[in-house]
């Protein structure tokens, strides 16, 4: 099993609500004036991005859960891994000795750095774990009013997020990187 995340750019109405959602893993800085001062954004895995080259473009930013993950390579006690069972990028904690190597190695800077416990913070989020641990969503796949997200095994041809890589135009980031993410962009 291989479990992926899928964004559906055409159909993104950019409410936000998936980013509000994954901020609701981090309920203790929901209201602080910046949150996550690496990002100046909300204490969210997902950030918004927006390209300004020519036609404005929409990002939606987290995990790329990369199956050549260079945060993996970089954590020098293992803390950082990806799980066997699912292929997720995953960070053990108690492994963990706050050296940041993994936020620094990640090219995507979907990695942040928690203000109050000074620990690395990635997608997927306590909440989140415990949801996808149970067969269920991630919040922000499931609380999209447009059906933009999608998760699931691409191993299994018969998933949803197989069956819309097979028919829609897909790119991912940064592929020549050669990190192999398992963050699918449809355009």
């Amino acid at each position: 099993m291989r479990l992926a995340y899928l964004w559906d750019s055409r159909k993104c109405i950019a409410c936000g609500a998936c980013i509000i959602n994954c901020a609701a893993n981090y309920p203790e800085l929901r209201f602080e004036k910046e949150p996550n001062p690496m990002w100046k954004w909300l204490g969210a895995n997902i950030r918004r991005v927006i390209r300004e080259k020519g036609k404005p473009e929409l990002r939606l930013l987290s995990c790329q859960h990369c199956e050549n993950a260079p945060c993996v390579t970089a954590c020098p006690t293992g803390a950082s891994y990806i799980e066997p069972e699912t292929g997720l990028v995953k960070l053990n904690k108690d492994k963990c000795i706050g050296c940041k190597s993994c936020i620094v190695a990640c090219p995507y800077g979907a990695r942040w750095l928690h203000p109050k416990t000074m620990y690395p913070e990635k997608c997927p989020g306590p909440v989140c774990e415990q949801l996808i641990a149970r067969g269920e969503e991630p919040l922000c796949v499931a609380v999209c009013p447009a059906e933009a997200r999608d998760f699931g095994d691409i191993d299994d041809p018969q998933s949803s997020i197989s069956q819309k890589i097979k028919r829609h135009r897909v790119s991912r980031m940064l592929e020549h990187l050669g990190t192999e993410p398992k963050y699918f962009v449809v355009r």
